[in-house]
């Protein structure tokens, strides 16, 4: 089974992250945010990642260290199950509508990170969460996780739609990148042998 789970404690925030990569998309979210909860919910439904993250975070100052330690701790988790990638697909990318927003999300699983996020949030929040946050946890993640990651809102006028499109978009795209390919027989996706 590939599992990985990661305990992380700042000054800042307290952090437990654990995920499955083989699992069913069942989540246990608390992170004191809820706008974050249900982004992290939908990732484990539509990925398929069991996903169990506990953050205690500085919520009395904002958002910001909270969000940006999960997308760290859950970056590592997923790095930590992966190993040493034998038999993964490795690449995916794909097209996510929700309502009038069309986002892409490419993904490699290259172990060299990388992040391009060319999306624009019409209000600075959604509720009580700053729009700007979003790209803070795909930063995050994609740095720990080891991915090279592109993600393009296309056209899109909603803000929570727009925020759903990017977390769904990453979820299914890591879906289809992590699953282990028969044909790949065990091996490393690379000429170079390791990743």
């Amino acid at each position: 089974m590939r599992v990985g789970q990661i305990d992380r404690k700042t000054a800042e925030t307290a952090i437990a992250v654990k995920v499955n990569l083989d699992g069913e998309g069942k989540a246990s979210i608390a992170t004191g945010i809820g706008f974050f909860d249900h982004m992290l919910d939908l990732f484990a439904r539509h990925s398929l990642i069991d996903l169990e993250v506990k953050v205690d975070g500085d919520l009395h100052v904002d958002f910001h260290h909270s969000v940006e330690d999960a997308g760290i701790a859950l970056g590592q988790a997923i790095s930590r199950a992966l190993g040493d990638k034998k038999g993964i697909a490795r690449y995916a990318d794909l097209h996510l509508p929700m309502d009038e927003t069309l986002t892409r999300v490419c993904v490699d699983v290259s172990g060299r990170p990388f992040l391009v996020f060319r999306t624009e949030f019409p209000t600075p929040k959604i509720g009580e969460f700053d729009t700007e946050l979003v790209r803070e946890f795909f930063q995050a993640f994609a740095i720990q996780a080891g991915l090279t990651l592109h993600v393009e809102t296309l056209y899109g006028v909603n803000s929570h739609h727009i925020a759903e499109s990017c977390f769904k978009g990453l979820a299914r795209a890591l879906r289809a990148a992590l699953a282990v390919d028969p044909r790949e027989g065990g091996r490393v996706p690379s000429t170079k042998g390791a990743l």
